[in-house]
């Protein structure tokens, strides 16, 4: 039975959690509503939304397999990528709404890069990255949590460096790697992405993105492949996924994304 003392420390928790709650839904709608052009009632504002739902598929050698979903709403305007996300296991033990905001500012040469996201649960996370170059680019960035429980849904360790180098075409091609590395909780652990992008025309886009994982998951050293296959014709969009040992524990994911823009 639970005392008074822990009754209210559940209490205060629970209430913790609505205001958190309530917090990213005023982040989500002032974010998008704050736009000079929005807040100017100009009809004419390019502000485009994503739509995406995910089915995952969880295989697990140690534990039971399952399913998730995911549905993730962005909004793209003139203060970047604003986007609020659902995940929930089919058992629903497992239950995070997310919201997050990146975009990138323009300093001569540089870009920088910031990146925030909050979910229930209390947890809190950004990242900073610099880039230069037009044809030919570099990046480096870092990332921070509090190391609260999160719905990692980028897959990449969320407290690490990361290095990037790369190459735009005529605009519709990019050739990227890219290397995510923990130097916080898990220091052996890496992603490394080598990305292939292009632009057929307008409404066609192709993406191919190879994953090579290392790092120690039950008390041993991995070296895995992983990869993603996207496709993108007018407003609609795939993304097929697999990732094994995701998140570096040991289970095996794979990913079915659709995608609707409007």
């Amino acid at each position: 039975m639970k005392t008074h003392d822990q009754n209210r420390h559940l209490s205060h928790q629970s209430n913790r959690i609505v205001m958190s709650m309530r917090v990213l839904w005023v982040m989500f709608a002032l974010s998008i509503a704050s736009s000079p052009s929005l807040a100017e009632g100009n009809p004419d504002v390019n502000v485009q939304y994503k739509l995406s739902t995910g089915i995952y598929s969880v295989r697990d050698a140690n534990g039971p397999s399952m399913m998730a979903t995911d549905t993730n709403l962005r909004a793209t305007s003139e203060l970047g990528n604003t986007w609020l996300g659902f995940y929930q296991t089919d058992d629903k033990v497992l239950r995070q709404t997310r919201i997050g905001w990146d975009s990138s500012f323009n300093f001569g040469a540089i870009r920088l890069q910031p990146s925030l996201q909050s979910a229930s649960g209390g947890f809190w996370g950004g990242s900073l990255g610099l880039e230069t170059g037009e044809q030919y680019f570099v990046g480096a960035g870092i990332g921070r949590t509090n190391l609260r429980n999160y719905v990692n849904l980028n897959f990449d360790p969320n407290d690490s460096w990361s290095l990037s180098v790369g190459y735009r075409g005529d605009g519709s091609r990019t050739l990227s790697a890219q290397v995510v590395h923990d130097n916080r909780m898990n220091p052996d652990q890496q992603h490394v992405h080598f990305t292939y992008r292009e632009n057929f025309d307008k409404n066609k886009r192709i993406l191919f993105d190879l994953l090579f994982k290392s790092g120690t998951v039950d008390n041993q050293f991995i070296k895995t492949y992983g990869a993603v296959l996207g496709m993108d014709s007018g407003e609609w969009g795939l993304r097929f996924a697999y990732d094994p040992k995701v998140n570096f524990t040991s289970a095996d994911m794979k990913r079915l994304i659709l995608s609707y823009r409007f």
